[in-house]
This record gives C-alpha cells, sequence and structure tokens, in this order.
C-alpha cells in the first residue's frame, strides 16, 4: 500500500469515475485501474461495485474511505510542518463556505489578508449548505469550515454574532414599524428561503409556534428580493447574507429586525483540533483576529 494509493482511491471515490480522476491526477486510467486493484489484493476485498459503467463504493469501500482521508491528511500536515520547521510557508487549506453570510460577508476579506501574510499557500474554497460544509469537515473533505454555531460533533472557533431579519413589501401595515414582531408573520403571505438558513428560520418559526401562510419557496437571494419587491410576501433571512447593495436595488422592499431579538453565531469548525495544519491552525487564527466578538 502507498500513499499514491490512497490518493488515486479517494480521487476515483470522490469524482465516481475512473476518467475524471484520471485527469484530475494527470495520470492514466490504466494507472488508476492497476492502483485500485493493487489495494484491493493488498486488503483482499471490492472497494468499488461496477455495474454498467457506474461505480459506487462498497460497504467496506465506504469504512476505508474515511481512514484513507485521516491517513492522506496526516501526511499533508506532517510535510507542512516540516515545511514550517525549514521556514517554508507552504502546502493547501481546503476551506467550506455556507452562503451569502461567509461567502459574501467573511470569506472575501479574511482570503484577502491571509494571501498576504501566506502567499505560498494554496487555497481550495467548496461552497454549499451549513449541512454540506458540516458533513464535509467531518469526512476530511475540507480542513476547515464556517459552520452556524453549536456543532457537538465538531470542535468549533466562535467569530460574529447575526441576527435574523424580515424582508417587507413597504406596502404592508407591518412596514411602518420599527420592528416585526414575529407572531404577525401569520398574518401575512410568507416566501421560505430554502438557503443555507432555511432549516434555522424553520427552528425559530416552530419556536414561536408559528404556522405561517406559505406561497412561495425559493432558495436563490434575489429571487426571493424580487418576489418581496413585488409585494408578494413576507421573507426572513439572516442579516449578514443581505448586502446592502442589493437592498438597494429593490426599493419597495423595507428590512426590518425582529421581536423578540433572533441571533446565531458563526464560526469555523474542524474536525479534530490535534491534527489540524500549520495552514490551518494559521487560517482560524487569523479569522479570531479579525471577526471574534465575546459578546
Amino acid at each position: 500500500m502507498t500513499f499514491s494509493q490512497l490518493e488515486i482511491f479517494v480521487k476515483v471515490a470522490e469524482q465516481h469515475s475512473f476518467t475524471l480522476a484520471a485527469r484530475q491526477l494527470g495520470i492514466t486510467q490504466s494507472a488508476v485501474s492497476h492502483a485500485l486493484k493493487c489495494l484491493e489484493q493488498h486488503w483482499n476485498v471490492s472497494l468499488f461495485s461496477r455495474e454498467q459503467g457506474a461505480i459506487a463504493l462498497t460497504h467496506i469501500g465506504q469504512q476505508l474511505l474515511l481512514h484513507a482521508k485521516e491517513v492522506l491528511n496526516t501526511t499533508q500536515i506532517m510535510q507542512q510542518e516540516v515545511n514550517a520547521a525549514h521556514g517554508i510557508q507552504q502546502g493547501t487549506l481546503r476551506i467550506g463556505s455556507f452562503g451569502s453570510s461567509s461567502s459574501i460577508h467573511l470569506l472575501p476579506e479574511l482570503l484577502k489578508a491571509y494571501r498576504e501574510r501566506y502567499p505560498h499557500i494554496e487555497i481550495f474554497v467548496e461552497e454549499g449548505t451549513d449541512a454540506e460544509v458540516s458533513q464535509w469537515i467531518a469526512e476530511r473533505q475540507v480542513d476547515v469550515g464556517f459552520a452556524v454555531l453549536p456543532k457537538s460533533q465538531l470542535v468549533t472557533f466562535p467569530l460574529i454574532k447575526d441576527i435574523f431579519i424580515a424582508l417587507i413589501p413597504d406596502s404592508f401595515e407591518v412596514a411602518q414599524q420599527a420592528k416585526l414582531n414575529i407572531q404577525d408573520i401569520q398574518n401575512y403571505p410568507f416566501i421560505m428561503t430554502r438557503a443555507g438558513s432555511q432549516s434555522h428560520v424553520e427552528k425559530l418559526l416552530q419556536q414561536h409556534q408559528i404556522q405561517p401562510k406559505i406561497t412561495y419557496q425559493m432558495s436563490q437571494l434575489l429571487t426571493i428580493l424580487n418576489m418581496v419587491n413585488l409585494q408578494e410576501g413576507i421573507a426572513i433571512v439572516a442579516d449578514m447574507a443581505m448586502p446592502k447593495e442589493l437592498l438597494a436595488l429593490h426599493p419597495h422592499v423595507v428590512k426590518r429586525p425582529l421581536s423578540p431579538n433572533t441571533q446565531r453565531q458563526i464560526g469555523l469548525a474542524v474536525k479534530n483540533q490535534q491534527l489540524i495544519s500549520p495552514a490551518c491552525k494559521a487560517f482560524i487564527e487569523l479569522a479570531q483576529q479579525k471577526f471574534y466578538q465575546s459578546n
């Protein structure tokens, strides 16, 4: 068994394709097949099932994939530690980011500062929902990710607090109020977000025993804004997900805080604090310096 074989195994599992894995690794497809055959012979198991041109991990393949990622992650950390000992700040950093809150509000400024300090670190960013990013962290697909806290199965580092706000058509009576009483939502048509904050909005409504009159369910923030602008209903979104520049393009939308005030905390998360690379540790420390709010 070699590290190269493990890397090929992980890449094929991620791409569900020998051809795509070979292309990304810059090797031939026959080399990919040979490496997997050697692993399967070494372990005396079948890693993939192959039916009608499609491949899928077997049960044992799924189990071994998690360990393979752990091994490769550890070797990367070791190499970065060696580089750091020689004063060479090189390596890779894989970051998970969810929605507008982190991808627009936090990540660009942080990446700019990080790049200035560590210009030789190669950075990859994967974007998905809050739940997807947490899964990527647990499966070692990313080294660190933004997350809505708490995350009991991960090691987390709080950064910043955010509130939920209401987007209200300016023709609605409640738009004249300084705050929107969350109970008033039941009296108006409601646009449910299907983006990263959907589960948090649903939990908020359940907490206050509110059954909204859902007229639309939409995943794109711009579409939600357009529908509110057309007086089609009220929406609840995270304040950080709503850029001022975008709101200004929708003159018939009024932004109001909720009453009672509803907060959420955003931070960074890793799978194991003892197994984070120097590049990842530096990213977390920089994020805490720039954004950490103690209260």
